[in-house]
């Protein structure tokens, strides 16, 4: 009798030890809590974190792209510029052939 006994209690005992284990105390939850806003803020401002690079890298492309429009109108430019003073050299040239002409009648 006294083996079921003990028998009875080590199981009670073992039966009570694992429940209570597996139930969180209040320190625990309260651990638990941190531990979730913890890896919520981490991954909030991992997001931003992302965002904010996705937005730096958008403004590195928009200036590249501008950078190279600015280029190109530099180069436009300058071509029309040598036109024009090519066209005007020819001008200028013609009213010296043209004044050469009339000094000679």
């Amino acid at each position: 009798m006294f083996s079921a006994l003990l028998a009875v209690a080590l199981v009670a005992g073992a039966a009570g030890c694992t429940k209570r284990d597996e139930a969180m105390g209040p320190v625990q939850k309260a651990g638990q809590a941190v531990d979730n806003a913890g890896d919520k803020v981490a991954r909030d401002v991992q997001e931003k974190l992302d965002r904010a690079k996705q937005a730096g890298q958008q403004v590195a492309d928009s200036a590249e792209e501008t950078r190279n429009r600015i280029e190109q109108a530099t180069a436009d430019a300058s071509k029309g510029l040598n036109k024009a003073t090519e066209e005007v050299g020819k001008k200028v040239e013609r009213a010296g052939e043209k004044i050469q002409e009339a000094t000679k009648k």
